[in-house]
């Protein structure tokens, strides 16, 4: 087949939803073309009696699956009298259960790794659950061969345990959410696509690299992609079309090529000597920073964070939030940051001067934790954001100037709300959305205005690209990024002749000063801004 790639679908639990599966494949096959294969993952037999007897009309021939359907083995008692045997066998004309666990290769060449329903909790353990002896028969052989590089695809019922950490928040309570030991498997199996079900959630996780960088040799990287159940309600997606090219016929340095949105592997903590190690506990505190914001032993009532006595605020904390790949310019923690320009420090966000700021009070709006945009935020951390936000608007309007605030999640690993102050006598409102819109359409960008009390999340999914305006009016502007978007077009708009007339400035780069500059600034803006300073109170 040489390096032909395969079209595959892959689903949710369907739940003996099969009629509903399969009138849907048809539609897509009608719409787009054949498909090579299905996988379906969770759930796939319903317990209602009319679950049963619409899988007896495929059971019978009476009707037949438009496509070779593959699926796992029982993930709850109550279905295990659909599966004549553990170890897998054609259920119905098209319709192949895989077993309880194994490693399945296509004529193509495509590996497919399987380990079905829920991890055993007792022994002996029931038929529909799997043991520790299960994921040894699976993974030894595998990882005993020299050339072993990894699986193209791993089904299975239950998600790993973690697979958030590094990456985008999925829609599940992650406390209860997830098995470590489908973790430790999809960590030595290292697969292309992993697919699970049984959360009722779809949810697509930032790809993640198999290797430590500059300390191993570059190696694929995984996807995993859990997929919501077959028609549900909500209309989340359970059903999800890719192309693959088989690794054991691709080029090696196709396969090892790095999306731009990779993260570091969720199974293992990166170490300086180059080991690995275990996440910690995700539900650890998150931590405080102090810095000395140059005002001397000026404490208000409270000023809490400088009280060595006052630990009654730590056990509050939420879970710590995401940790960066690699060194990080803005998570307040890391020895990177330039923390003469931080301005004001809250709980969960920070204040600091922008470098190279288009004016003397240009600044940003940060978390203290590492999250890559406003879409990742926490709950708590949005919600001190938003304080942050009427704060410098106040700060703002207070200066004579208008407020506008913009964020690019596009070739940054690090949240910055960027705050440009313009002067009510420069240019209106109007005026600056229109200098956005008209440099937008020269750039062929369609900037889309949507209501001003949208959360961003609900059109641009964590993991998406995009550019996003705020105006002092409540007015908002996006455009989702596909590629090649102008890393500095926020500023131009903004130095153009049409807003600020500072053409020149457009470029941080061209707008550094010295430090002792930059000291300056910030203590001033600092000064300004503490009247408006919410985290100085109690």
């Amino acid at each position: 087949m040489g390096d032909k790639s395969l079209r595959v679908l892959a689903c949710g639990d369907v739940e003996g939803r099969i009629n509903a599966l399969f009138n849907r494949v048809n539609a897509i096959q009608k719409k787009s073309g054949q498909f090579d294969l299905l996988l379906c993952v969770g759930d796939f037999f319903g317990t209602s009696s009319e679950a049963e007897a619409e899988w007896e009309t495929y059971k019978s021939g009476v009707k037949k699956a438009p496509i070779h359907t593959y699926i796992l083995g029982a993930a709850c008692q109550e279905t295990v009298k659909y599966y004549p045997s553990p170890d897998g066998s054609e259920l119905a004309e098209n319709i192949i259960c895989l077993g309880r666990r194994g490693i399945f290769t296509g004529a193509s060449g495509l590996q497919i790794a399987y380990v079905s329903g829920s991890e055993a909790k007792q022994e002996p353990a029931p038929s529909h659950c799997y043991t520790p002896k299960d994921m040894g028969a699976l993974v030894t052989p595998l990882l005993s061969n020299s050339k072993f590089r990894g699986v193209d695809i791993l089904l299975t019922s239950q998600w790993p345990r973690g697979v958030w950490q590094y990456g985008n928040s999925p829609e599940v309570d992650t406390k209860c959410c997830g098995v470590s030991s489908i973790a430790e498997l999809a960590d030595k199996l290292k697969p292309r696509y992993h697919f699970a079900g049984l959360e009722g959630v779809h949810y697509e996780r930032l790809p993640y690299r198999n290797h430590v960088v500059l300390q191993e040799n570059a190696q694929h990287v995984s996807r995993f992609i859990a997929l919501a159940t077959v028609n549900n309600p909500a209309k989340k997606k359970y059903l999800y079309a890719f192309n693959i090219v088989p690794m054991k016929t691709m080029d090696p340095a196709e396969l090892v090529k790095q999306p731009q949105d990779v993260t570091e592997n969720p199974y293992r903590k990166p170490m300086k000597d180059g080991k690995n190690e275990k996440p910690p506990s995700f539900e650890e505190p998150a931590a405080q920073f102090f810095f000395d914001m140059g005002e001397k032993k000026q404490q208000g009532p409270g000023r809490k964070r400088h009280t060595d006595g006052d630990r009654s605020t730590q056990h509050k904390q939420p879970r710590k939030p995401p940790q960066p790949n690699g060194p990080c310019w803005f998570c307040l923690a890391s020895p990177e940051v330039e923390k003469h320009l931080v301005i004001s420090i809250g709980t969960h966000c920070y204040m600091a001067l922008a470098k190279g700021g288009l004016t003397p009070d240009h600044v940003l709006l940060l978390p203290i934790g590492h999250y890559q945009s406003v879409v990742d935020l926490a709950s708590e951390v949005v919600e001190e954001m938003e304080k942050y936000k009427t704060a410098v608007k106040n700060f703002c309007k207070s200066k004579g100037c208008r407020c506008v605030l913009f964020e690019r999640n596009y070739r940054s690993q690090h949240l910055q709300l960027q705050v440009v102050p313009v002067p009510m006598d420069k240019c209106s409102t109007e005026e600056i959305k229109e200098a956005f819109m008209t440099q937008a359409e020269e750039q062929k960008m369609e900037l889309m205005e949507i209501p001003p009390h949208t959360d961003l999340k609900q059109i641009a999914p964590p993991g998406t690209p995009y550019f996003y305006v705020e105006l002092d009016s409540g007015e908002k502007l996006f455009f989702r990024i596909k590629k090649n978007f102008p890393l500095q077009f926020g500023r131009e708009v903004l130095a153009s002749e049409a807003v600020l007339n500072i053409p020149m400035r457009a470029d941080w780069r061209e707008c550094k000063c010295t430090k002792e500059e930059e000291e300056d600034f910030t203590k001033q803006v600092r000064s300004d801004f503490r009247t408006f300073d919410f985290a100085l109170d109690d």
